[in-house]
């Protein structure tokens, strides 16, 4: 069943050692790719779902209260069990598993990842509707883009666990006859894994956890967000199909849904539980790594997320490129930018000196020509995921000067969607742009200079963590400066972006997200040490 995706993980580890463009899995929803009729035949397994059980082999009580920012209830219910009975079962599945051995896992793992593309369409709409994102964005986002950091994690995991030889021929030169002994070594898993999914992104923030646990030997308990669950329901699913087919127990993955607050909690903090994948809030990431102590606990938290600019030679390349990032999903991603930094003396341009206000001024002018249209601009903002980002949005006008006013938007396919563009608010006060606003809410920032702009980046990411930062300069001693700054806060950084290639958005294979160097996130996805702590290695010897 397997030896077919052979070529597909030996592409895959050429790919994280030469960090150049690949992807396994086409991004573009063309039915010239994925066939003709594939999008409406996902659109029918979609629908098929709703108001239903969901189809799952496992034993529990049904919950499930989905409701689509695009206005529609999804009524599907899902199987739940407790923590305990949960963990029990992940651990009886895990013998065969662990003596299949690395090579059949990670096989196994890219077969199932295969059989996830061939349901994307199916997938984009679960993430549509449960995110609150525009349609394209959630096919590719929920998608290719996230099967390919699954694969990534899967190349990874079977790179750490292949580093050395699984056997050796032990021979010490001695008096006489030499010392002899055969040696074999042993992957073992570090236990059972817990992912905990978010809201906005469920699939591409839970596959790298997945996936890394899954090919070192981990049986996994996915825990999605209740606001998110069919995603990682049909995920599962899919997974559980595969493993049974391969004759191992499908209770290797398993979904621990719930409607309201409390199951992640007791799953990260079981005894038995070994490995910890979080992305949501810095409160509760910052719970779990205090107290799921027996654990391995990776995160990704909030950041505050920066823009430096100094100067540029394609001024209106540059406001293009941030209002763009600005306005993507409504700004409703962990890597989506938040201040922008300008001096208050203004910038050199390739349209000459503009001042701090004409700055604003054009940045302004860049989102409402990108926003203009209602119907065109709902396919770049998605819908408002939750209450929590529509009350901040309503809030933005008190945190300082409006420079431009978040404007609701009719959706034209969805009355009942909740659409906002973003804020952009002037403020020199570090309470208010020293912590995250996570949804359409951006602030501009007047600093003393270029020289004050790059410290407070640095200490605005030590103490509250990024994942992205960029900077727009002419000067290659500024942008060398801005590296520094960069390396030093530990946060990845992006320079004078102003075309097809956006802060927000990050490659698999080749681009590292988030760097585990500061308080945003623990781990880098994807990189070796996501995935080294996740097993041991067990050595047996005796004389030859």
């Amino acid at each position: 069943m397997y030896e077919q995706h052979r070529e597909t993980l030996d592409q895959a580890l050429k790919a994280i050692a030469e960090r150049g463009y690949w992807s396994a899995y086409p991004e573009s929803p063309s039915p010239r790719v994925y066939g003709e009729g594939a999008a409406d035949e996902g659109k029918r397994a979609f629908e098929a779902y709703l108001g239903k059980p969901f189809p799952l082999e496992q034993a529990g009580e049904p919950v499930g209260a989905e409701r689509s920012p695009y206005g529609l209830d999804l009524g599907v219910t899902y199987p739940a069990a407790s923590a305990g009975t949960l963990v029990a079962a992940a651990g009886k599945a895990v013998p065969a598993w662990r003596d299949a051995g690395p090579e059949a896992r990670a096989l196994a793992c890219v077969e199932m990842v295969d059989r996830i593309n061939k349901r994307s369409f199916e997938l984009a709409n679960a993430v549509q509707h449960t995110t609150g994102q525009a349609f394209v964005m959630a096919f590719q986002a929920g998608g290719p883009h996230a099967q390919d950091r699954a694969l990534e994690a899967i190349a990874y995991g079977y790179a750490a666990m292949t580093a050395a030889a699984d056997a050796a021929r032990w021979s010490k030169p001695a008096k006489g006859d030499p010392l002899v002994m055969e040696k074999r070594f042993t992957v073992v898993p570090r236990g059972v894994g817990v992912v905990i999914g978010c809201n906005t992104f469920p699939t591409w923030n839970a596959y790298p956890g997945l996936f890394a646990s899954l090919v070192t030997g981990n049986p996994v308990i996915v825990k999605p967000h209740p606001g998110a669950i069919l995603p990682l329901a049909i995920t599962v699913g899919i997974c559980r199909d595969v493993l049974a087919g391969a004759g191992f127990d499908p209770d290797l993955v398993q979904l621990a849904p719930e409607e309201g607050q409390g199951l992640a909690s007791d799953l990260a903090t079981h005894p038995d539980v070994r490995i910890v994948d979080f992305t949501g809030s810095t409160e509760y990431g910052d719970w779990l790594e205090r107290n799921a102590r027996q654990a391995l606990v990776h995160t990704e938290k909030a950041g505050v997320n920066t823009i430096v600019v100094d100067s540029t030679d394609q001024l209106r390349g540059m406001l293009g490129n941030i209002a763009f990032s600005l306005s993507l999903y409504s700004g409703q991603m962990c890597t989506a930018p938040q201040n922008i930094l300008i001096p208050e003396q203004g910038i050199e341009t390739d349209e000459g000196h503009r001042s701090f206000d004409e700055v604003c001024q054009g940045l302004s002018a860049a989102l409402g020509k990108l926003l203009g249209d209602d119907a065109r601009a709902v396919e770049l903002t998605g819908a408002i995921v939750n209450d929590g980002v529509l009350a901040r949005v309503d809030n933005a006008p008190s945190l300082g000067e409006v420079i431009l006013e978040s404007r609701a938007l009719k959706h034209p396919a969805f009355p009942d969607a909740v659409v906002r563009t973003p804020a952009l608010i002037k403020t020199s006060d570090p309470e208010v742009y020293g912590r995250e606003h996570f949804g359409p809410i951006a602030f501009v920032i007047p600093t003393s200079g270029t020289a004050d702009s790059l410290e407070l980046l640095r200490r605005t990411v030590k103490a509250r963590g990024a994942l992205t930062a960029s900077v727009y300069s002419t000067s290659e001693q500024v942008l060398d400066e801005a590296e520094r700054a960069a390396v030093d806060a530990g946060v990845n950084l992006s320079c004078n972006l102003t075309g097809g290639v956006f802060v927000n958005q990050s490659a698999a294979f080749s681009d590292y997200h988030g760097t585990g160097a500061n308080p945003a996130a623990t781990a880098s996805l994807t990189d070796p040490g996501f995935v080294a702590g996740r097993f041991h290695v067990v050595q047996s010897r005796r004389h030859a």
